[in-house]
């Protein structure tokens, strides 16, 4: 097959290539801004996926690739392996991040109150369609409150945990430095809860929706309520060689996490954060972490099948590989299928004799 697409075309695999970025056009440091200011949860998305915070390089993926999402997760996972690894950061703690958005569909009054924050959760979906008028459309402007809301928040887990309503067996204290890495170390089964949920946290976020969304429908064993959901941005804090703490910066991260009523007495979880912005794919993402423990061999929520069939660039890569030249195998087939069909055709036109 790749002697075939090699030899016979390999001008006219340069020129569809061009055809591909000359349709683009060219590519500025200013469409590379509008990219990231005007479409930031896409570009909350492609970092989440390609497991790299970087809106800059992230924005410029997206307009390499006219916005095609699978192609710019590869282009910036393959772009992260060619960066050093400096240092790792320490340990986020929940009372620790800034919080934008914080609430809980499990309790009305928790720890600190709901906090909205930017959604569009409640809103009528209208589209603007005056814009294709040439007229403007600009928002209205937020009303500030008397009190602004503290920056930091309490976790609902916690609060749970200190009424005995959920189990704090699955507390892990693992060392930083001992995490395992899912971009350098291969994904074994069954799975490290830490490989589970750096998996789920660069996933594609339409398949966790959607072997999520079966989970909801009751193809799952628990049903979630999200006990608290968080748009938040962490404080990246990292040790100088000198041995003093200093933050290298915020990035944007989403958390939910879910519970469900376990057969005892206490409330079963299931935990997801991802770079950027993305709540439906948090929400989805800890309900397969709920659900995965002892789930049935098969199902849409057995670990194996979800990890397997939610990691974005390896499916895209297969799928796309369709396309390309299968003149060999396929011709194949159709040599074993006339040959059948001959076979079976000899002995009739024998008996006709």
């Amino acid at each position: 097959m790749a002697y075939v697409a090699t030899r016979g075309g390999e001008r006219a695999i340069e020129q569809s290539e061009r055809l591909f970025k000359q349709e683009l056009g060219s590519i500025t440091p200013e469409k590379v801004k509008q990219v990231r200011e005007t479409m930031p949860y896409l570009v909350d998305r492609v970092m989440g996926e390609a497991s790299l915070y970087d809106r800059d390089v992230a924005a410029l993926a997206l307009a390499q690739t006219g916005g095609e999402l699978s192609e710019a997760v590869l282009l910036l996972r393959a772009w992260r392996t060619t960066q050093p690894r400096i240092t790792v950061a320490k340990p986020l703690e929940q009372d620790e991040l800034h919080v934008f958005r914080r609430i809980s569909a499990a309790f009305k009054d928790i720890p600190g109150g709901q906090l909205l924050g930017p959604s569009l959760d409640y809103a009528h979906r209208l589209l603007a369609t005056e814009v294709l008028s040439g007229e403007d459309y600009t928002p209205e402007p937020v009303e500030e409150a008397e009190k602004a809301a503290p920056s930091h928040q309490p976790s609902v887990s916690a609060w749970l945990s200190s009424q005995g309503l959920v189990d704090d067996a699955d507390h892990d204290d693992t060392a930083p430095d001992d995490i395992p890495d899912l971009t350098r170390e291969p994904l074994l089964f069954p799975a490290k809860r830490a490989h589970r949920l750096q998996s789920l946290a660069r996933a594609d976020s339409g398949g966790v929706l959607a072997l999520g969304y079966s989970a909801m429908r009751g193809y799952g064993q628990a049903h979630p309520t999200v006990s608290e959901l968080r748009l938040t941005e962490a404080e990246i804090e990292v040790q100088h060689p000198c041995g003093t703490n200093f933050s290298a910066g915020r990035v944007k991260v989403s958390q939910a996490e879910v519970v469900s009523k376990a057969k005892g007495e206490r409330l079963e979880r299931g935990f997801a954060a991802t770079f950027g912005w993305n709540e439906v794919k948090c929400i989805s993402a800890a309900t397969l972490d709920l659900n995965a423990d002892g789930a049935e061999k098969n199902s849409a929520v057995e670990e194996e099948f979800f990890l397997y069939h939610t990691e974005g660039v390896e499916s895209s890569g297969f799928c796309i590989h369709f396309k390309l030249p299968h003149y060999v195998t396929f011709q194949s087939s159709l040599d074993a299928m006339r040959d059948a069909k001959a076979k079976k055709q000899t002995p009739q036109m024998e008996a006709a004799e």
